[in-house]
């Protein structure tokens, strides 16, 4: 049986470890460097193109969670991960280039992964000695978008930002400090604070910044977690200061006191020579990121090695399309995994390439696939994105939303016995299935 992963992102290279280290031999297509995505840097697999952070590794956080049960599954991109995390507090942050040329190098030294490089523009899912696992994310090229659309009907979509990246050698120091919220870490982050007038002249500035056109461009295609900084302004004056520049739980050690509004960096590499705009994802003109943002006191000599920018990302209509083991429903052979399904964020991501890995192994051994509790974080986000998410389908990452309930009294301990039960649930599962 031959094993074709198109796209190699996080959950494509997931796919292909992950069978590789089991025996099985598969080829891995992938249209980078030849073909450009507009906004990937380099041809290597799974890199990352928008934050540098996998979110929290506390169980009080759903992401948290999910990485908890993506190394019980033994998940080989989050192995990796942890080889080359950068500090971050209780985040999973890592050096981008690192992770990714580890990725790339255990790709293209395995045996059992070949390696093609070009644009894959349709299938033929007729073929029964054939399986086939979508992992093109949300990038997918036009070509192949054209030709799913043509198979599944429909054209959803939603655009998605990035945040601008600064040096740190830019960044005055004077009129910023290191901290983490309440004390909890090591002081990964730079705060930079703002002022009230400082504040309310940012938001002027921001609100009435250009800019760039994005065509079929709507704010109802902005997925939530994702609003550019611009976006979140104009719903209201005190938006960001509840948003992305929150100061709750920050001191500014010059005044003993908690700043009026704060911009958060957070380190992009493991020397911490450069830094991200935390929740500064953006579509302004570049011009304008470079007027705007150096309002910001610690950065008005900021040096910008990536702007911020906006893009068309691209996914199904899961609950219509796919089963609850992240087949295609019309065809048995056809796996997808990664945003391409509807969720949301490199863990899940992650994630998904792992539980499809798992199905590919168990349907080749056994004839059969699994499909996970809804009491997983990744069961409730599969089951939501194939069954019980509303149509036309809206990503979804990881949340304790989608858990079932549990009695207790505070949020926390609400969160903590959810994840308790997430976890145990899957080694009692995984168990019972003889996977573990």
């Amino acid at each position: 049986m031959k094993i074709n992963i198109i796209g190699g992102g996080l959950a494509g290279s997931e796919v292909a470890l992950g069978l590789a280290s089991k025996g099985y031999e598969v080829t891995l297509y992938e249209m980078r460097p030849k073909i450009s995505t507009g906004v990937h840097k380099t041809g290597n697999f799974a890199e990352l193109v928008c934050s540098n952070s996998l979110k929290s590794e506390d169980l009080s956080n759903a992401s948290g969670v999910l990485k908890a049960e993506a190394a019980i599954l033994g998940s080989k991109l989050l192995e990796i991960a942890k080889k080359h995390r950068v500090p971050a507090g209780k985040a999973l942050a890592v050096d981008r280039e690192k992770f990714s040329e580890e990725v790339t190098k255990l790709i293209e030294g395995n045996p059992n992964i070949t390696v093609i490089h070009k644009e894959v523009t349709e299938l033929e899912l007729n073929s029964k000695d054939t399986i086939w696992v979508i992992a093109t994310g949300p990038l997918s090229s036009s070509k192949f978008e054209n030709w799913l659309s043509t198979i599944f009907g429909g054209d959803l979509f939603f655009f998605d930002a990035v945040a601008p990246i600064v040096t740190s050698e830019s960044i005055d120091m004077n009129f910023a400090f290191e901290a983490d919220r309440y004390g909890k870490g090591s002081g990964d982050y730079i705060n930079c604070p703002l002022n009230q007038d400082e504040y309310l002249a940012f938001l002027k500035a921001l609100t009435e910044a250009e800019v760039t056109p994005i065509e079929n461009f709507s704010d109802k295609l902005l997925f939530e977690r994702c609003q550019p900084v611009e976006e979140i302004a104009r719903t209201g004056r005190d938006a960001l200061r509840f948003g992305p520049m929150k100061p709750v739980g920050l001191t500014d050690p010059k005044t003993g006191k908690q700043p009026y509004a704060v911009v958060q960096l957070r380190k992009e590499n493991l020397n911490g020579s450069l830094y991200n705009l935390v929740g500064f994802q953006t579509r302004l003109k570049w011009n304008e990121q470079r007027r705007v943002f150096r309002m910001i006191p610690a950065l008005h000599s900021a040096e910008f090695v990536r702007y911020g920018v906006m893009h068309r990302n691209t996914y199904l209509n899961s609950p219509e399309l796919l089963k609850p083991d992240l087949r295609a429903k019309a065809y048995d052979n056809l796996f997808f995994c990664g945003q391409i399904t509807g969720l949301e964020g490199y863990v899940e991501a992650i994630s998904s390439g792992r539980f499809v890995a798992m199905n590919i192994e168990r349907l080749l051994k056994s004839g059969d696939t699994i499909t996970l509790p809804a009491e997983t974080m990744l069961g409730a986000l599969i089951e939501h994105i194939t069954i019980s998410g509303n149509t036309p389908l809206n990503p979804m990452y990881a949340n304790f939303g989608l858990l079932p309930g549990v009695k207790a009294r505070g949020k926390r301990e609400k969160k903590l016995m959810k994840a308790e039960r997430a976890i145990e649930t899957l080694k009692s599962f995984l168990k019972s299935e003889g996977i573990l």
